[in-house]
C-alpha cells in the first residue's frame, strides 16, 4: 500500500518555485562572480592591460553562458542528424613531378 499526497493550491508549486529561485540565483551569482574576478584582477595587478583582458574574458564567458541553449540545440542536431549537415570541404592537390635536373 503506497501513500500519495496531493497538495492543494500554492503548496503544489512550492518545490518548483524553489527550483526557479535557485536557478535565478545561479544566473545572477555567476555574473557577480565573474565581475568580482575582473575587479580582483584589476586590483591585484594594478594594470589596465589586466583589466581589459579580464573584461574580454568576462564578455566571452557571459556570451557562451547566455547562448548555452542554442549551442546545445546545434550540437544535438549534429549528433542526431549527421546526414543533414554540410559536407566537409575537400581540396584536391595534384603532385607535380620536377623536371629532370631541376631542384625541388
Amino acid at each position: 500500500m503506497s501513500r500519495s499526497i496531493i497538495l492543494a493550491g500554492r503548496l503544489d508549486a512550492l518545490g518548483d518555485s524553489w527550483l526557479g529561485t535557485l536557478e535565478d540565483w545561479g544566473d545572477k551569482g555567476l555574473k557577480v562572480a565573474l565581475i568580482a574576478i575582473v575587479v580582483i584582477t584589476v586590483v591585484r595587478k594594478v594594470s589596465l592591460k589586466a583589466g581589459i583582458g579580464a573584461l574580454i574574458g568576462l564578455v566571452l564567458a557571459l556570451g557562451i553562458y547566455n547562448s548555452r541553449n542554442s549551442l546545445a540545440n546545434i550540437f544535438e542536431d549534429e549528433v542526431n542528424n549527421p546526414a543533414n549537415t554540410q559536407p566537409a570541404v575537400t581540396v584536391m592537390v595534384e603532385e607535380k613531378t620536377p623536371a629532370p635536373g631541376g631542384v625541388l
